[in-house]
């Protein structure tokens, strides 16, 4: 005689083999816990040697390219592990079942990898402090965006020194137009103030600040409004607290799928034909206003600049003439 099993739950769990890798199916979107009514995390008892990495996903068109980058991620050793938020409610959750089984099948890694479904499609939720964060430190980054493992590792180390700062590859700054008397948005050659979440690492801390600091609650209206700017909030909110800028990392490899200067019909054209907050046209104007908005409701402007760039290896600056040519004097010749 068959007997009825009840239903427990209104979500189910699967659990891969290792590599290890979790996926929750729900019937409904899901609802985060309000980190506001809990006691913030023990930034003590968190992990400091590695970084959670928090990828950003929305469209079904790029899960080829996430699921490259995912694996990546994973593979670098200063990662405890990787998070996939993903940002589209209307994904049928057969999709992301079939995401998180390529990548059990796929990756040669023992770095957990989580698909976690976001209940909506707000910017805001990149930076929600989730209770399956372990680590200190917080790296967010974006579907398109694909570093190697020597560039991952080696801006967690400058994290690891400077662990109030905002560490990244790709920085744009503020300015004041004088001219229009507004605020803009702009990309420096000598200077930057705003890290962006193409990769950023920042302490944990940072995301409760974020998320329950009522003095940014109408700047994330803002945010949801404009389906923008969420990055260039979250410098106001680590750039009030430590009163300095961010901290530019120089990075051997990092592929951008995403950038419009791709040339060619491939897949990088594709990729960057998606995504929650890249419109063409009037983009840098909205994140212009957005700085402007920022500024009026806080009364005041805590971005800082910061100038040069953090390198990995060091080579001679000086100048020798060798085979008829001027180059550095550290460079080999070959006739």
């Amino acid at each position: 005689m068959n007997k009825s099993i009840p239903v427990l739950s209104l979500h189910v769990i699967i659990t891969l083999s290792i590599p290890f890798f979790v996926f929750s199916l729900r019937t409904g979107l899901p609802r985060l816990s309000d980190p506001c009514n809990r006691t913030p995390a023990d930034l003590r008892s968190l992990q400091t040697d590695k970084t959670t990495v928090l990828i950003n996903g929305y469209s079904e068109h790029r899960i080829p390219l996430l699921h490259s980058i995912a694996a990546t991620y994973a593979a670098a050793s200063s990662v405890a592990a990787v998070i996939i938020l993903w940002s589209n409610p209307s994904t049928p959750p057969q999709i992301l079942s079939d995401l998180s089984q390529n990548l059990s099948l796929s990756s040669s890694s023992t770095t957990p990898i989580t698909i976690h479904r976001q209940p909506s499609s707000s910017l805001n939720l990149r930076f929600h402090p989730h209770t399956s964060i372990t680590t200190r430190s917080v790296l967010i980054c974006d579907d398109d965006i694909e570093p190697d493992t020597n560039s991952i590792n080696f801006a967690f180390n400058i994290w690891k020194s400077n662990p109030d700062r905002l560490i990244g590859f790709f920085v744009r700054s503020h300015n004041y137009d004088l001219t229009h008397k507004s605020w803009i948005y702009t990309m420096e050659t000598q200077k930057y103030s705003i890290m962006l979440t193409k990769f950023m690492i920042l302490n944990f801390h940072y995301l409760h600040q974020y998320t329950c600091n009522k003095e940014y609650s109408k700047l994330k209206l803002i945010v949801d409004e404009k389906n923008n700017c969420e990055d260039i909030l979250m410098n106001f909110v680590i750039a009030e607290q430590v009163k300095k800028g961010p901290i530019l990392v120089g990075a051997k490899k990092v592929r951008d799928w995403g950038d419009a200067r791709n040339e060619g019909e491939g897949e990088g054209m594709k990729e960057r034909e998606v995504g929650l907050s890249s419109r063409k046209g009037e983009h840098r104007k909205r994140r212009g206003e957005c700085i402007g908005e920022f500024h009026r409701l806080l009364e005041k402007m805590p971005l800082k600049y910061s100038y040069g760039k953090v390198m990995e290896a060091i080579g001679e600056q000086g100048l020798c003439e060798k085979g008829g040519k001027l180059v550095y004097c550290d460079k080999q010749i070959f006739r």
